[in-house]
């Protein structure tokens, strides 16, 4: 049984809440099917992906034997440091990684329903409602990334507790995916060999000749200054110091909230850049 613990790494990434600069990529076990690593950021990205999703999973279990993913572009840094590496894994034979369509990963497929009842569609819902009714305009620049801020951060919060329920509950014929994941994978790395995301873009670049594109935010950032933000998200913060509350609210369906919220952070934006 342990013996297939660490073969085969799933990536996928879920752009149902795009159009307000929101995606979240997740990584999966192939065996436990345990989320091994998770991010939302404003746009996808292969620095942010590489970083915050495959570095961290590797450092804390191993390297996989096989990375899967789609045909996507925003997994190339993964899939070139995979390859960079495969010497250290512990099957050789097999290829470091492979690409298939979205449809047929089906490791990751069947958890994204779960994520888009939990998490997405009831805030898209919330949204496309502001929209609806004109209070919130997704062709200025300000609220854009307004939106795409205020919505990465509680987006996160249910994705997090998404994958807290997920590791730790039962699998029927199978087990939970925290317990069979114990032990990790067979072969470990030193974090030497995982430079941070710009070394190992610019590794990429050297090699590939092609230069990826550096994390960037959703519509534009208003602020002059970092001390003009800092004082927008003392100031919002102040406000609104547990966001998970607005998200309990969101999921059942009371929107405004999270509506009131958001438009705050606006205003406050407004006021403050």
């Amino acid at each position: 049984m342990q013996s297939m613990w660490g073969h085969k790494l799933h990536m996928d990434q879920n752009e149902k809440l795009c159009m307000f600069g929101v995606t979240h990529v997740i990584a999966i076990d192939g065996f436990s099917k345990k989320i091994v690593g998770h991010s939302t950021m404003p746009i996808k990205n292969n620095l942010i992906i590489y970083e915050e999703v495959y570095k961290k999973a590797v450092l804390s279990h191993g390297m996989w034997d096989q990375v899967r993913v789609d045909h996507g572009t925003e997994l190339y840094l993964t899939l070139f440091m995979q390859e960079m590496l495969a010497e250290y894994r512990h099957n050789q034979q097999r290829l470091p990684y492979l690409q298939t369509t979205s449809t047929k990963n089906h490791t990751v497929e069947r958890m994204w329903p779960e994520v888009n009842k939990r998490v997405n569609f009831p805030i898209k819902s919330a949204l496309i409602q502001m929209v609806d009714q004109e209070s919130l305009d997704m062709e200025d620049g300000l609220m854009r990334y307004c939106v795409s801020n205020l919505t990465c951060q509680i987006s996160q919060i249910g994705v997090q507790r998404f994958v807290h329920a997920w590791n730790s509950h039962n699998i029927t014929g199978k087990g939970i995916p925290n317990l069979l994941a114990r032990d990790g994978c067979k072969t470990r790395i030193l974090a030497e060999f995982l430079p941070r995301a710009s070394e190992s873009a610019e590794l990429y670049r050297q090699e590939m000749g092609q230069r990826l594109t550096t994390p960037s935010s959703f519509g534009i950032d208003p602020f002059q200054s970092e001390e003009d933000k800092i004082r927008a998200e003392t100031e919002f913060n102040f406000l609104y110091f547990d966001l998970g509350d607005v998200l309990n609210c969101t999921v059942n369906e009371h929107y405004h909230p999270f509506q009131d919220c958001l438009t705050e952070l606006i205003n406050i934006t407004r006021r403050c850049a």
